[in-house]
């Protein structure tokens, strides 16, 4: 009965007193559940945390514990959570910064708002990963001076930190006016010239698989290249040399980049490797001539990418529509197109065209209702979820196009209970409409009694609150888990059998005691 247990955890209807009750009997795992819950007050929190303190983490980011709460030498874990919520106790930033474990130094390090002599110790930390963890999160001024670190991990931090100023972030492409790395995680642990095997098998090694060192760090500087390159306060004029370069990673990573030369899109264009022409389609920054060769590139992939262009021209997302799987979401170009261009598109002999229109759920209701009587399937598929929709354009669209368009009416925010039994006489055994139907907020009863005979749709008409009762408590003894524990998550549970599964819970281990 652990899952039952568990969703009753959850169930928003549970009372406060059952509330009290879990708490003081709670297992590991129920604790974990409690702990989730929106609703839990102070007092319950506190009494949680008594209970099993490996909750404290998460409690703290919960914003349900306060630093007269926690002992931080006893609880160290939530504590630190508490700091990096801004919320800890004054002084705790110092003891933690002499900690001799490791890892709450690193955490520290991470935590904002930290007082200038902490920040100090901590870039003076001997380990390495301390100072990498200060170096990510720290202020422009900190990040300068991490840069000349010697070691190549550390550099590499302040190769992501945003706030690195744009002229360090060049020079740690460069390394003009940095000393040089004397160290990286390769050097430090095995003799050069070293190459990590990738099928390594030794339990305690965790250096990246094909990381090498032969005197320059060379994997650890290339990693640093990338992270540089995809910091967006790098500057243009550092990263453009790095277009023709050898690495796949590297010129991956450069495709996404904005404000670069054209010419470095072009060539990024005539890219051998896929992934780095579908990233470089989706970059708003490239101009018309490169989007217009990309919507016929052979790989689905790039043309899927310039799809999502949010400024690829109308008339090439029309052929992108017909030529490649854009699905049915909302494309940012069409969510940021004219009422002119929708009225274009939504005018268009072209379906596909229609189509693109049919996704914006801020249409005029001249053209919404047109469309939900388009004589296209996939038109009035785009349409259907359209909130305004009247229940008899809804109801027309099933008896034309029938099955094809079942589980996104069912997916209308609006579709009336009657319509959604409608639907599940009409479908076949497990298909998405019954999924649909089982999330809708609309649904009745009968309804949900249909979906249950499907496998997928039956967890989540275990879980709405329109199912009968008898149902939802007969749902319990489930032999899909999934299914007993959305059950007990329920909240039109009647309420005495939430108490029974409680005081039986309290029971069990009153008798294991």
């Amino acid at each position: 009965m652990n899952h039952v247990l568990s969703g009753l955890a959850a169930n928003t209807a549970l009372p406060s007193e059952l509330v009290d009750r879990l708490i003081a009997v709670a297992d590991a795992d129920l604790a974990g559940d409690l702990a989730g819950r929106e609703d839990l007050s102070h007092a319950q929190a506190v009494a949680l945390l008594a209970r099993y303190p490996e909750t404290g983490v998460g409690l703290a980011y919960a914003g349900k514990l306060t630093a007269s709460d926690i002992d931080p030498v006893a609880r160290p874990d939530t504590a630190l959570a508490l700091l990096d919520e801004g919320a800890g106790g004054p002084g705790w930033a110092r003891l933690f910064a002499a900690d001799p474990v490791v890892e709450r130094r690193e955490k520290l390090a991470a935590c904002p708002g930290l007082p200038a002599d902490v920040v100090e110790t901590l870039a003076a930390d001997t380990n390495p990963d301390v100072v990498k963890e200060l170096a990510l999160w720290t202020t422009p001024e900190t990040a300068a001076r991490l840069a000349e670190h010697p070691h190549a991990e550390v550099r590499r931090a302040v190769a992501v930190n945003v706030a690195t100023p744009p002229d360090v972030l060049a020079a740690l492409i460069s390394g003009e006016g940095l000393p040089p790395v004397t160290h990286c995680s390769v050097c430090e642990r095995e003799a050069i010239p070293f190459t990590h095997d990738p099928e390594c098998s030794r339990p305690d090694c965790d250096l990246p698989a094909g990381a090498f060192c032969e005197g320059s760090h060379e994997s650890a500087v290339h990693d640093l290249w990338v992270a540089a390159l995809a910091n967006p306060a790098t500057p243009a004029d550092a990263v453009v040399r790095f277009a023709g370069h050898p690495s796949m990673l590297v010129r991956w990573t450069l495709a996404a980049r904005p404000a670069l030369p054209p010419r470095v899109y072009r060539q990024l264009a005539a890219d051998p490797i896929p992934g780095v022409r579908s990233d470089l389609a989706e970059n708003p920054a490239i101009g018309e001539d490169v989007m217009r060769a990309l919507a016929g590139d052979p790989d689905p992939q790039v043309r899927q990418g310039l799809a999502r262009n949010p400024r690829v021209p109308l008339d090439v997302l029309t052929g992108l529509a017909r030529t490649a799987k854009v699905g049915v979401t909302l494309l940012p170009r069409i969510a940021d197109a004219t009422p002119a261009e929708i009225r274009e598109l939504a005018g268009s002999k072209d379906p596909a065209a229609r189509m693109l229109a049919a996704r914006r759920h801020d249409l005029p209701p001249g053209i919404r209702d047109a469309l939900a009587q388009d004589p296209d399937a996939k038109v009035v598929k785009s349409v259907a979820t359209h909130p305004g929709l009247s229940e008899g354009l809804l109801r027309a669209m099933v008896e034309r196009h029938g099955v094809r368009v079942l589980a996104r009416v069912a997916a209308n925010p609006e579709a009336s209970p009657a319509l959604l039994e409608h639907l599940t006489r009409q479908a076949r055994p497990s298909q998405k409409v019954f999924r649909a139907i089982a999330r809708h907020r609309n649904a009745s009863g009968e309804a949900l009694l249909r979906c249950l005979g499907d496998r997928e749709a039956k967890a989540w008409a275990a879980a709405h609150p329109a199912l009968p009762p008898r149902v939802i408590v007969e749902l319990l003894s489930d032999a899909d888990r999934r299914v007993g524990e959305a059950a007990a998550a329920n909240p039109s549970l009647p309420s005495a059998v939430m108490e029974e599964l409680v005081v039986g819970t309290g029971r069990q281990v009153v008798r294991a005691d």
